[in-house]
């Protein structure tokens, strides 16, 4: 298993981001983003995972860097579930290693593009049971997410920014959408924020996400 990447900030760190990466990308793949918002949040640790590389059947096979294998695009993604669980657990244990280092769980954020952003939100919301800093869930869906599901007070209580491209087509906006509409339903504080951008990341924002973090943890 590759080590994640962690970007220690200038001063001692009180707070910390794990940022997963999206399908076929790696733990790099983030850091320029990361090194960017450390400019202002000077006491924040980012800790970037690498996906276990494995065959991903909507690509043919083909071996790339991935939380969970895809074997259907429609009418929904069709996901390996066994996988998904071990990438939940993984992100699991990251946390417990960052509260074992001193960081106070509200001051954990989970962020995540992509697949990597539905492993965070399963993770939140199907598997963690206590307090969180938030989840940042950038052009990403909720493919765990159904009718059936309740979230606790304490899951309620974690705050989330979803972030979306108004023309991406890899992730349709509508199903960043849906994941939004079901969190307030649920009774989640969730922004929704879109931007005219396909399945990217602008600098605009990330802007909006270190606003966002600075005022998490002020």
């Amino acid at each position: 298993m590759t080590e994640p990447l962690i970007l220690q900030p200038v001063k001692p760190a009180d707070a910390c981001v794990i940022w997963l990466h999206g399908l076929g990308a790696d733990r790099y793949d983030f850091l320029p983003v990361a090194e960017a918002l450390q400019e202002s949040l000077l006491t924040t640790r980012f800790v970037l995972p690498q996906a276990p590389t494995r065959a991903v059947t909507i690509n043919g096979g083909y071996e790339m860097p991935s939380w969970y294998d895809i074997l259907a695009m429609s009418p929904a993604r069709a996901i390996n579930s066994e996988q998904l669980e071990a990438s939940a657990q993984r992100v699991i244990e990251l946390i417990e290693e960052q509260k074992t280092s001193g960081i106070d769980a509200s001051r954990i954020f989970l962020a995540g593009f992509s697949q990597g952003g539905a492993v965070v939100l399963h993770t939140v919301f199907l598997k963690w049971q206590g307090p969180l800093g938030g989840v940042l869930a950038l052009s990403t869906y909720a493919p765990t997410f159904s009718d059936e599901l309740e979230l606790s007070a304490s899951q309620q209580r974690i705050p989330v920014l979803s972030l979306h491209g108004q023309y991406d087509d890899v992730v349709q906006n509508s199903m960043g959408r849906t994941a939004y509409e079901y969190l307030k339903q649920h009774g989640v504080t969730v922004t929704w924020q879109e931007y005219p951008m396909g399945h990217e990341v602008l600098p605009e924002e990330i802007r909006d996400i270190g606003v966002w973090l600075a005022e998490r943890l002020r």
